[in-house]
């Protein structure tokens, strides 16, 4: 039997109701008739007559049946009543599914106005940051120019029709070698003619200040801004310069650098390979820009411990600027730390030293023996002996580079006015006796004369406090690396309190955003997985 649907009931149950109101007429119709005939029958024949009791039975079952149409009647209509109360039901259940499908309706455009509302925002956010560092760099642009000295010149040229100068500008960073390459020149040289002697090819202005503002972005860990604002850029440049071009070149180039310090080697790889590709087809293939990418790709393979593919690099790097530059350019001294570091973490320590040595020789003919590229490569031969187990060798030149900069910090050695390393090794012979504290804490202050390196001398401090160690000199190891661990928080609290003076808040509140912000070399790399444990190497493979 098939089940019936509430139309079909509804339809029966009207049926049932005719029929049973047919029938009760039709009963009440009986026993009316059979009520007269019990009547007529009474005037008749007596009471207990068969007749007489048949009647009676015949109108006691109508009566019963009656009593049994009247219930199904009742029945019919409390279902009837039951069937309108169901449709009245389900018609409010319509509506109710009606609204619902309207609110969700309602809900999704709600959704869409809300993320639309938070992208608007976000990009809003984002052009507001960067009209701020635009503004702050305009700035301080401003002021630069205003204590320049060579701006009177550089107005007087363009005043006579001639080409205003630019200082030179390396072509991979700029910002990291810009000061190394002004002090390479002598006094006679003119940068316009350096640069195009050399490179042939300029950065433009707009990407110079592009670059700074990426710096700055990343050095705050704003890499959601710097990425977006390096691939707008070179878009833009593709556009109207095509992709094989120089300032495209250069643009992957600063786009790698900021993929590089959020740890995307292989995104940075491909960047720099294409750069190299687009370089040697427009610039030419030992062109100095070409070594700086040779360079950038060698130090990017370092830091993902893959030496031996970056060694060919960096000598192919090396091999055009030698060739470019000239044997005793600094950039050349650069490039042979760099190589250093290289076969120093692939264990060829002749190559290390001949390397070097070819780099203080430059940087001693270039600069003079005070120069804080001397003491560190210095610092980086002796870590070099250090790990080789050549400890005379390595005390030497660690005792070199301490005694030079207490010559430039505090004068000529005397009896009275000895170096760090020689209190330490009287406080070694003299375990008994306290050495002088005060002279430490001078020491500690060197960094505030500004006259040497002294992220170099306290990693020189702790490299000759390692090898003490291993000589079994403990007394004299503990106090150079007391005087380091005073030295750097001593810097700490000078540079706490300049980023305090530039940005006009109190010192205890920087925040490491902050100080990380206001330092210069923030994005130079350090690349300590090139260095093995047991020594501090001071050799930053340097980006260009």
């Amino acid at each position: 039997m098939t089940a019936m649907t509430q139309e079909e009931i509804v339809s029966s149950t009207k049926t049932v109701i005719q029929g049973l109101e047919a029938l009760k007429n039709e009963h009440n119709q009986i026993l009316t008739s059979i009520k007269a005939s019990l009547s007529a029958i009474k005037t008749e024949a007596p009471k207990e007559s068969t007749t007489h009791l048949l009647i009676d039975e015949k109108a006691g079952l109508m009566r019963k049946s009656l009593e049994n149409i009247d219930l199904g009647l009742g029945e019919a209509q409390v279902m009837m009543s039951l069937a309108q109360h169901l449709q009245h039901v389900e018609a409010e259940k319509q509506k109710l599914r009606v609204q619902v499908k309207r609110l969700c309706q309602e809900n999704g455009w709600l959704r869409d106005e809300l993320a639309t509302t938070q992208q608007k925002l976000q990009q809003s956010e984002q052009k507001l940051a960067i009209l701020e560092v635009e503004n702050e760099q305009l700035a301080f642009m401003k002021n630069m120019r205003e204590y320049d000295a060579d701006r009177p010149e550089e107005d007087q040229n363009q005043s006579n029709g001639g080409a205003p100068t630019n200082p030179p500008l390396d072509l991979g960073f700029p910002e990291e070698d810009e000061g190394n390459q002004a002090n390479a020149m002598s006094p006679s040289q003119n940068p316009n003619a350096i640069t195009a002697s050399t490179t042939g090819y300029e950065i433009p202005a707009r990407l110079r200040t592009l670059h700074n503002l990426v710096i700055q972005y990343a050095s705050q860990g704003r890499y959601e801004v710097a990425v977006p604002l390096c691939k707008q850029a070179l878009e833009d440049l593709e556009k109207t310069s095509g992709h094989n071009h120089a300032d495209v070149a250069t643009m992957l180039n600063i786009l790698a650098l900021v993929y590089r310090d959020q740890g995307k080697y292989k995104e940075a790889a491909s960047l720099l390979n294409d750069a190299l590709g687009i370089r040697e087809k427009t610039l030419g293939y030992d062109h100095p820009a070409v070594a700086a990418t040779l360079n950038n790709l060698a130090v990017l393979f370092g830091k993902r411990g893959k030496y031996k593919d970056a060694e060919p690099l960096c000598k192919r790097a090396l091999e055009i600027r030698v060739k470019v530059l000239g044997r005793d350019h600094p950039d050349v001294a650069k490039q042979l730390n760099n190589l250093a570091l290289l076969c120093q973490n692939q264990g060829k320590y002749e190559e290390v030293e001949s390397y070097y040595q070819r780099a203080l020789d430059i940087y001693c003919k270039k600069w003079g023996a005070d120069d804080p590229n001397v003491s560190k490569t210095k610092n980086n031969l002796a870590s070099a002996y250090l790990k080789q187990g050549k400890y005379d060798a390595a005390e030497q030149l660690f005792k070199e580079v301490l005694s030079r900069a207490h010559e430039r910090e505090f004068g000529p050695v005397t009896e009275k006015n000895r170096p760090i390393w020689i209190l330490a090794e009287e406080q070694q012979a003299n375990k008994d006796k306290k050495l002088d504290k005060t002279y430490t804490a001078d020491f500690a202050a060197w960094h505030r004369a500004a006259k040497f390196d002294l992220t170099t001398v306290t990693t020189t401090l702790k490299n000759l406090g390692a090898l003490y160690r291993r000589q079994g000199k403990f007394e004299a190891a503990q106090t150079l690396e007391e005087c380091a661990v005073r030295a750097k928080k001593s810097a700490n609290d000078s540079n706490k309190q300049k980023v305090a003076e530039v940005i006009g808040t109190d010192p205890g509140a920087i925040n490491p955003i902050q100080r990380r912000s206001a330092s210069k070399n923030h994005l130079n790399d350090s690349m300590s997985s090139l260095n093995s444990a047991g020594s501090d190497s001071d050799n930053k493979p340097s980006t260009d």
